[in-house]
C-alpha cells in the first residue's frame, strides 16, 4: 500500500515548510496556498477522514490547530481565519488522509478562498427539526 503525500511529508521523504511537529502530528504551509500563511495540520498516522479519527488524536489535533492559528494571527494579523476539513471526494477531499486547512483571510490582499454559505432552501417544520435532532442523538456514541 502506497503512502499518502502527507505520510511522506511526515516521514521526511518529501520536503515541506514545517512550522510545528511532535510525535502525533505535523503542521506545514500549503504547497499551493490560498492566502499568505495557509497551513495544514495533519496527524502522522494514516487516518482517512473524520469518521475514522480516534478521540485522543482528534483532541491533540485541535490543540495544535489552536496553537498554529494563534501563531498565524500573531505573525500576519489576518482579518479572519477559516479552519476547513473535508471528508470524501464529494466534499472536495483530494488527499485521503485527514487534514485541517488553516486559511487566513485578508480584506486588503489576495484571498483565493471564495468561501460562501447558502441556506438550505427546504424549510422544515418544528416536527421535522425535532425528528432530525432525535435521529442524530440516537446515533451518538456516548
Amino acid at each position: 500500500m502506497s503512502k499518502t503525500i502527507f505520510e511522506q511529508i511526515a516521514a521526511g521523504d518529501i520536503p515541506a515548510n514545517i512550522v510545528y511537529e511532535d510525535e502525533v502530528c505535523i503542521a506545514f504551509t500549503d504547497a499551493f496556498p490560498l492566502s499568505k500563511g495557509h497551513t495544514l495540520v495533519v496527524p502522522r498516522k494514516p487516518v482517512e477522514n473524520i469518521y475514522d479519527l480516534d478521540e485522543e488524536t482528534g483532541a491533540h489535533l485541535m490543540k495544535t490547530i489552536t496553537n498554529v492559528a494563534n501563531a498565524i494571527r500573531d505573525a500576519f494579523s489576518p482579518d479572519g481565519l477559516n479552519v476547513v476539513q473535508n471528508n470524501g471526494s464529494y466534499a472536495s477531499q483530494s488527499v485521503f488522509h485527514i487534514h485541517f486547512h488553516l486559511i487566513p483571510r485578508y480584506k486588503d490582499g489576495y484571498d483565493g478562498f471564495g468561501y460562501q454559505w447558502e441556506q438550505d432552501p427546504n424549510e422544515r417544520t418544528d416536527a421535522e427539526k425535532s425528528e432530525i435532532e432525535n435521529t442524530i442523538r440516537t446515533h451518538l456514541n456516548a
